[in-house]
């Protein structure tokens, strides 16, 4: 984990979910995934949107060509813990798979914040969206 993650995690945890930096206007889960090779627990801050009463995330990797190393532990582990807040519960990462369910989730994404549209263009990948489906 770099030491910006551990920054923000522990400012997340000290304030009831609420971030500063980058992150200010964001809200902001913390995943605590499996890796799909160590089998270790790791804990990662991620930028999250609602669409109703779902929360959605997108691996995005900040417009990298390569999925986040979260997503790749949840398409391998798909249980996870999530934090909101200081609501705190498990779930299971559901990938969008519709495309035109994506496509419109993707777009409200980029509504609330315009980043993910830049993001897009330069990943040259299409970046998944996920559903954390409480269990």
């Amino acid at each position: 984990m770099t030491d910006f993650n551990t920054q923000v995690i522990e400012e997340f945890r000290a304030n009831s979910g609420k971030v500063g930096g980058p992150f200010e206007q964001a809200n902001v889960v913390l995943m605590t995934v499996t890796g799909a090779k160590s089998g270790a627990e790791r804990t990662t801050p991620v930028v999250y949107f609602n669409d109703g009463d779902r929360i959605y995330v997108i691996a995005s990797a900040g417009g990298s060509t390569k999925h986040p190393a979260w997503y790749h532990n949840l398409v391998a582990n798909p249980e996870l813990t999530v934090e909101v807040g200081t609501d705190k519960y498990r779930a299971r990462a559901v990938p969008v798979t519709d495309d035109a369910e994506r496509d419109r989730l993707y777009a409200h994404a980029v509504s609330l914040m315009p980043g993910f549209g830049e993001y897009e263009k330069q990943a040259n990948r299409r970046i998944p969206v996920l559903y954390l489906d409480r269990v």
